[in-house]
């Protein structure tokens, strides 16, 4: 963390006055600890849920679907790319994870895939789904890892999950994605009926929505980014926004919206609290309910569908 601190007011002198400079000096100046999340959960099984969400951070959340436990894009640690440390601690420790039934990589950024939370979570679950190319890049664990090309499955035990098309970038390093052109996914778990989204990172795209939707009719969850917003002209081509990600929500037709991807890091021009409010304001003009569109604190866990 010294050496990266360290690294910093050079890297924003070579960024200039831009986006990538402002956003690393704001990591600069970030607080050297991260906020403290009160009355934090260390059991998060629920015997009242069918389903119900445990917002951890950023995009991790995990996903109780009766009695088995989904986790997507793990990040526990107090970096990403050890510029951009974390503004609230993870809202569950990795020592606390349930066993989990899988857990899903929607992409390589590193605040999508980090190498040492899956080693904090290596004897948690039997596999960790990745989309096609990545496998490669990834280090060997004692769970398996397995690509998903689009529409394919990984099933095992009743629990399904297949990789559907969303609009984002691959790539980890920035020019690698020039032939990572594949290296990106959402997904759709299965399980006794319930059905969960989780689009990782996306751009608004209708068509893939919609073709989402004709395969995966009666989701009962979106899990959809909502951040990073700011500068827009650069971010809409691989982020929505909140009101992007309400229409997102109608387009796939799901029973219910937890918005992810905030409030967690500096990757852009947005403050903490900017994307959630937006967000309420765009609900409060759609008419949509907190029992529909369910804005998480960092570390809450939400019964959606009960027994």
């Amino acid at each position: 963390m010294a050496r990266a601190r360290l690294l910093l007011p050079l890297l924003a002198v070579v960024a200039g006055c831009g986006f990538i400079g402002r956003t690393l000096q704001r990591n600069l100046n970030a607080p050297s600890e991260p906020a403290k999340v009160a009355h934090k959960i260390h059991d998060p099984r629920r015997a009242d849920a069918r389903l119900s969400v445990l917002w951890i951070g950023h995009a991790t959340a995990l996903v109780q679907m009766d009695d088995v436990f989904v986790l997507t894009d793990p990040v526990f640690t107090r970096t990403v790319g050890q510029l951009s440390p974390r503004l609230v601690e993870p809202g569950l420790d990795a020592a606390d994870l349930p066993p989990l039934a899988a857990v899903v990589v929607s992409h390589m950024h590193f605040d999508h895939l980090s190498y040492d939370s899956l080693a904090m979570i290596e004897e948690k679950t039997p596999i960790v789904l990745l989309p096609p190319g990545v496998k490669a890049s990834v280090p060997r664990y004692a769970f398996e890892s397995r690509e998903l090309d689009r529409w394919e499955s990984y099933e095992s035990e009743g629990v399904r999950v297949t990789a559907v098309p969303v609009r984002h970038v691959g790539g980890r390093w920035g020019i690698d994605q020039a032939w990572n052109l594949r290296a990106f996914t959402g997904y759709v778990f299965q399980y006794h009926g319930l059905s969960v989204y989780f689009a990782g990172d996306t751009a608004f795209d209708r068509e893939r929505f919609e073709a989402t939707r004709s395969r995966f009719p009666d989701l009962s969850l979106a899990l959809l980014p909502i951040c990073p917003t700011e500068p827009r002209d650069f971010m809409r081509r691989t982020h929505m926004d909140s009101l992007e990600a309400l229409d997102a929500f109608s387009v796939l037709g799901a029973r219910h919206m937890v918005p992810v991807h905030y409030d967690t890091f500096i990757n852009s021009d947005d403050l903490p609290g900017d994307c959630p409010r937006l967000l309420r304001e765009h609900m409060r003009e759609r008419g949509l309910q907190d029992d529909q569109v369910a804005i998480l604190a960092i570390g809450e866990q939400r019964v959606l569908i009960a027994r």
